[in-house]
């Protein structure tokens, strides 16, 4: 390790999609994320995670929370992250301050596992962009239904 930073020598470029998904607001919510290779595009993992009752901003927020954990446990030192949640994305970049309380200690978590990695980008894409986490979202939202 150096600098402090919790990447491993050598690690691996990824992008990750997150997106949260919330059934009312608040309502039955969960998380989806979907972490591929950055060089050959191959997803090397695909989750979902029911969040019991939550809104929907603090869905997206523990869908990135999740996929950039899981990123430091498959070794990466760069991600660029992905996501359809405008607010989210605006507040990473400074755009917009988080002034909701209920977000604030999720913002702060991001940010310092942000920091673990050599390189980190966010960006905005559209929805038809981020399929996959949304898929994988809602498929969690299903699986806990039929429970």
């Amino acid at each position: 390790m150096s600098g402090g930073h919790l990447f491993a020598e050598g690690g691996r470029d990824f992008i990750i999609n997150a997106d949260g998904a919330s059934r009312g607001n608040p309502g039955p919510a969960a998380a989806g994320w979907v972490i591929r290779d950055a060089a050959d595009g191959q997803i090397l993992l695909e989750e979902g995670l029911f969040l019991g009752k939550e809104t929907n901003n603090r869905a997206e927020y523990f869908a990135l929370l999740f996929a950039l954990e899981d990123a430091l446990v498959l070794s990466a030192h760069s991600v660029e992250v992905r996501l359809d949640a405008q607010l989210l994305v605006r507040q990473f970049q400074g755009r917009y301050r988080v002034k909701n309380r209920d977000l604030k200690p999720l913002f702060e978590r991001v940010k310092r596992l942000a920091g673990a990695f050599e390189r980190f980008t966010i960006k905005h894409v559209p929805r038809e962009e981020n399929r996959d986490a949304d898929a994988a979202a809602n498929a969690a939202l299903d699986a806990q239904k039929k429970k």
